[in-house]
């Protein structure tokens, strides 16, 4: 077909997921493999979450609540932030497309880390906007270097904290320090999406610094504490001017009635966040302690995922840990070539990985 597509669409690289488990154990002709490389909850999903979902099949012949009605009242009193400063999206990544269709025009620029979320850099150039990479600075985001990459065309700075894929982070000190020296017209997204794991009470919580007189925007799902990535539920939280701007791009029914029932519950279900964070923090210790053991590099974090360098070609040793039925995410797209990253799993998939890891290495991959 001749089709007339805009240039800025044409160079986009289409985020690339990984295969579904039951694929890759059809290719590799094996059974009962586990997935370590998305960053999932290995609890599965909340359990009041499910059975709040399933209540809700029974009007699926209706139209979602476009307002998110129960869901930004729960979020509200359990954050104690506005209503108004609340935006429901499809995951954050709906969001995040929210803020690039308010703030980008044809020629604006994004400043993003590098490596960082795809999503941030696909999102600006969909909007024909230029994405500015800042590298990380010994696996941390160098907010000195972002501060120095703001131009009188920066509209939108992306941070994300914890960090992925490094799960480094920032300091509460640090970002205020930066934030003075950002010109205020300029919105800054603090993506959270893992900062229910984080432990380190110097960490930054952005919450903490939303407010009218900054245009900050702090982003957070509930695909991983919460164990419900398959519904596709996130939000924003922001000023409330930021807020309206939003839901002026916002789809009407951009998120669906399973979504909102389960969050509103696994807002609850506090037993299961406590049991999740408890089981994260306890496996990572016992796997970076295992590692370690075996002579093994590994990197500290705040989220329930860590870098592991590997001293050889991440997507071979990628490879290798499939045919033992384990999967990890090699780090060479993102510019990391001898590390992989894995999310901790439960104890039984972390002794798994380990026992499989080491028959690896020991081999030429």
């Amino acid at each position: 077909m001749k089709l007339k597509v805009p240039e800025n669409i044409l160079s986009l690289t289409p985020y690339k997921a990984g295969k579904p488990i039951e694929e890759l154990e059809r290719e590799y002709g094996i059974s009962g493999s586990i997935k370590l490389a998305s960053n999932e909850n290995p609890m599965g999903p909340s359990p009041m979450a499910i059975t709040a979902m399933k209540n809700a099949m029974a009007n699926l012949h209706r139209y979602p609540d476009s307002s998110g009605y129960y869901l930004i009242n729960k979020l509200a009193d359990k954050l104690s932030v506005p209503k108004s400063q609340i935006v429901l999206g499809n995951g954050s990544d709906d969001v995040i497309g929210m803020l690039a269709r308010v703030f980008l025009t044809p020629g604006d620029e994004a400043i993003m880390t590098s490596p960082s979320f795809l999503m941030y850099e696909i999102f600006v150039r969909s909007m024909n906007a230029k994405p500015v990479f800042v590298p990380l600075k010994e696996l941390s985001v160098d907010l000195s270097a972002i501060g120095k990459a703001v131009s009188e065309k920066t509209r939108i700075i992306f941070i994300t904290n914890p960090n992925n894929p490094t799960g480094s982070y920032v300091t509460r000190d640090s970002f205020e320090s930066f934030l003075s020296q950002v010109p205020p017209q300029v919105v800054v997204v603090l993506d959270e999406a893992y900062i229910e794991f984080a432990r380190d009470p110097k960490c930054l919580d952005g919450l903490a610094l939303v407010g009218a007189d900054r245009p900050i925007a702090v982003l957070r799902t509930f695909s991983k504490a919460y164990g419900l990535a398959g519904i596709r539920i996130g939000y924003g939280v922001m000023p409330a001017e930021i807020a309206a701007l939003l839901n002026r791009v916002r789809e009407p029914f951009n998120t669906n009635s399973l979504a909102l029932a389960g969050a509103v519950a696994a807002l609850d279900d506090n037993n299961f966040l406590n049991k999740t964070k408890t089981l994260i923090h306890t496996e990572l210790k016992f796997l970076q302690d295992s590692l370690k053991k075996m002579g093994v590099i590994c990197f500290p974090t705040q989220a329930n995922f860590f870098l592991i360098d590997v001293k050889q070609n991440a997507d071979a040793i990628f490879n290798a840990m499939l045919k033992e039925g384990i999967i990890v995410r090699s780090m060479i797209s993102y510019g990391y070539p001898e590390y992989i990253r894995i999310n901790v799993g439960t104890h039984e998939e972390n002794i798994r990985f380990l026992d499989a890891l080491e028959k690896v290495l020991g081999k030429e991959c």
